[in-house]
């Protein structure tokens, strides 16, 4: 067994402490667990399904300790072993001793007891188990573990990754990905990639009044031979820590991507910096609904209109039941306040998809078409507005550096509006003669 060891956590060393939700995407690892117990393979079973964990190849065996080394005395050990067991300590450390017989090197081990024993903890940490939990342990216990294995290893430095879509076409999406990204390279000075997904229409090279000749297109059909050093060729700078994947918004091609298209680009360029912004199209294919569900965050700008409200809802459908151990997406409310037009109201907007809007940006031909005409962002284009603090204040969210305030709503009737959403509405009766 490795014995590059986990920190010592303490005294408590349950697992049913709350989760920590701040665990990183798991390297390319295999994994295979040894379980006593149902409950703690199905919560193994349950992780394996985690975005997270998309990229480790995951199985799960029954029996413990002593069926792990007996199926490795004519078997190859993976990068991570992961065993329940009920043995007390002398019994469990002699067990293991008799695993680590077997193990090839670099194999590491985490173990899931019974006892609370902070003995037993710093023992088994002695021999060079990576980390030992107490059952039961929650899914999202299990997954920040194994990510804090590997990250300390120095196996996973990925950057945080935000996708924005739009709930229809023409809501304003990419100008709010591309306003955010600019807000968190300033605000935070952290490197930011903005990659633009949209690539026989992409507008963030006229947004930031840049035509490369390079970008998504060339990092995605040669994602084979893409390495850090041809990342940076492909990147177009657009402030001190803000860069630009664009797109070739060209025609000459068709783009009919496969559902693992982007993977590659997506590892490579989360290896470089911190935080990536991805502008993904309002389009539904197998690699756009990949990013999404693999995003550490999704941000839907819609229009506060009844069709804007309907895809919103599809959306946070499908992602709350795609993404049961994350927070659900957040909501951007753009174009507020237009002339003349029905309008939802914010608050039975937000109470249909059960989820407060991070932000309600008004209406403002004048200032978005300033701005997008001059090739410049909102903050510079029109700084006195008041607009430019609204993406401060979405960086700041978005990113976890500011809390959402939640206002108190009254109780909103809102079955008539959705009985409409799910095409049950009824026609009213005519009025007799």
């Amino acid at each position: 067994m490795n014995s590059n060891l986990a920190h010592d956590t303490g005294a408590d060393l349950s697992g049913t402490a709350p989760a920590r939700l701040d665990a990183r995407p798991i390297p390319r690892i295999t994994i295979q667990a040894f379980c006593d117990s149902p409950e703690v393979a199905l919560t193994i079973e349950t992780a394996a399904a985690d975005r997270r964990m998309a990229r480790a190849h995951v199985k799960v065996h029954t029996g413990g300790i002593g069926a792990a080394a007996e199926f490795y005395r004519s078997a190859p050990t993976p990068n991570l072993i992961l065993v329940e067991s009920r043995l007390g300590v002398d019994d469990l450390i002699d067990a293991l001793g008799s695993l680590a017989e077997v193990c090839d090197a670099g194999t590491k081990v985490m173990v899931i007891g019974h006892s609370n024993d902070v003995r037993l903890y710093r023992e088994l940490l002695k021999r060079g188990v990576s980390e030992y939990l107490v059952a039961p342990a929650d899914v999202m216990t299990i997954i920040s573990v194994i990510s804090s294995i590997y990250r300390e290893a120095g196996t996973d430095k990925l950057g945080q990754s935000y996708a924005f879509i739009g709930a229809k076409g023409g809501v304003g999406s990419s100008t709010v990905a591309h306003n955010v990204a600019w807000t968190i390279a300033r605000m935070f000075g952290a490197d930011v990639i903005l990659a633009d997904l949209d690539l026989p229409f992409g507008t963030a090279g006229l947004d930031f009044n840049l035509d490369p000749p390079q970008g998504i297109a060339d990092a995605v059909f040669g994602a084979d031979r893409l390495d850090e050093v041809l990342l940076d060729r492909l990147l177009a700078k657009c402030e001190d820590h803000l860069s630009l994947l664009a797109a070739p918004a060209a025609l000459d091609k068709s783009y009919d991507f496969g559902e693992a298209a982007f993977d590659q680009v997506f590892e490579i360029v989360q290896a470089n910096v911190p935080t990536v912004v991805l502008d993904v199209p309002h389009l539904w294919t197998a690699w756009a609904r990949k990013t999404l569900v693999a995003a550490d965050e999704v941000i839907i700008t819609a229009a506060p209109d009844l069709a804007n409200l309907r895809n919103a809802k599809s959306l946070v459908d499908l992602l709350r039941g795609a993404r049961p151990n994350d927070a659900p997406p957040k909501l951007i409310l753009n174009q507020a306040g237009m002339p003349k037009r029905p309008e939802i109201k914010p608050d039975d907007f937000a109470a249909a998809l059960q989820l407060t809007p991070i932000a309600v940006i008004p209406f403002d031909p004048l200032v978005f078409g300033t701005a997008a005409n001059n090739g410049q962002m909102i903050a510079e284009a029109s700084a006195k507005t008041g607009l430019a603090d609204v993406f401060t204040d979405i960086a700041q969210v978005v990113t976890g550096r500011k809390e959402l305030r939640r206002k108190a709503r009254r109780g909103l009737d809102l079955g008539p509006l959705m009985q409409r959403l799910s095409g049950k509405s009824k026609a009213k009766p005519k009025k007799a003669s």
